[in-house]
Parts: structure tokens; sequence; C-alpha cells
């Protein structure tokens, strides 16, 4: 049973998910999560985030803490995803530099974390920064997913260490050009437009 403040399930990015190398509830809470967090900035203004999804063994074990790890001692009933007010404290720690670690059954273990998986062979589209780098790196060299949430308002997902979704407001759909290369479909959902990569079989 639910809580009242969990997330209810969403089928909004049920495309986007399917396939994917995580339970796709989490991967649908962090993908929610981020797009609200594209939206709405902290405080008014833009930030940028990095959340790794999953095969969280691995993902500690390429990843350091930049600071003294504002999630790691909680106990981890009180760190679901899924509840809002862990929700709140995400989108409160989003303004820390670093990556949130989350484990694949929707616990966040880590925030604030130095990605240092090898970028070797890793060919990003031009424009994108070293948190892309970090997701794509990351998601190559473990079974996690990692979603970027950019400055600029755009969510992109990274698996197998190639960009396979990207989430931006429908108002830009005129000016928009997708970033993803090789197939993919576009998906239109409430005020979004989503260009989906389908997943290898």
């Amino acid at each position: 049973m639910l809580l009242r403040d969990e997330i209810q399930p969403s089928f909004m990015f049920e495309e986007v998910v399917r396939g994917r190398r995580c339970v796709p509830e989490v991967l649908t809470a962090v993908i929610e999560l981020a797009v609200s967090l594209a939206r709405e900035g902290r405080e008014g203004r833009k930030v940028g985030a990095l959340f790794v999804v999953g095969d969280e063994e691995n993902v500690l074990k390429k990843s350091k803490p930049m600071i003294l790890d504002p999630l790691g001692k909680h106990p981890l009933d009180a760190k679901d995803i899924r509840d809002a007010a862990v929700r709140e404290t995400v989108k409160e720690l989003a303004k820390l530099d670093g990556a949130f670690i989350i484990s694949g059954d929707g616990y966040v273990l880590s925030a604030a974390r130095y990605i240092y998986a090898n970028c070797e062979g890793i060919n990003l589209p031009l424009g994108l920064g070293s948190r892309h780098m970090a997701a794509a790196s990351i998601s190559k060299e473990t079974d996690a997913v990692a979603i970027v949430v950019s400055k600029s308002g755009i969510v992109r997902m990274f698996d197998g260490g190639e960009l396979v979704c990207e989430i931006m407001p429908k108002a830009w759909l005129s000016s928009a050009k997708t970033l993803i290369s090789g197939e993919y479909e576009e998906i239109l959902k409430d005020d979004l437009v989503i260009f989906s990569k389908k997943p290898k079989k």
C-alpha cells in the first residue's frame, strides 16, 4: 500500500522506461523528479542535477563524496525517492555539485558525489558538458541509468553510454532539435515533448 505522500504509479513516461536496466516504477519517479526540477528550479534559479539509478554497488565504487554526504548516514527507510518529503530534500540538495546515487529499489543512498567513470569511447553531441559526460560514462561502465537535468530546462537520459531520451517543454518544439542519434520516436505528453530511442533488444 502506498503512503499518501508517495508518487502514485504514472504512465506518462511508460514508453521511455520500458526495456531500460532499472525498475520502471523507480525510474519513472526519478524522471518525474527531474522534470519537476527542470521546470521549477530552486528558489527562482535554474539548477542542474545528475541522478544515477541502479547498480548502486558498482556506481558507489566508481564515485566518491565531494563533501560530507548529507544523506549517507540516514536510515534507508527515510530515503525513499517516492516519498514527497524526500523529493523536496533532493530538490534542495540539487543546489550542491555532484551526483545523487539511487538504488534500483528506489532509495537515495548518497548525494554530492563525484563520478570518475572512464569516458573513453563516449561520443557526446557538441554542447553537452561534464555532467552529461559523467552520466554517459557511468551508464556505460555499469548497469545504471543516468538522468541529467540541464540548466537549460532539458532532461536527458543515458543508458549503456548512449543518449536515449530528451524531455523538453512542448513550446520549444518548433525550434528544438533532438541530439539523439539514430532512430527515435517523438512523444507529446501534456506540455512536454519526449524524444525517445528504442531500447536495444
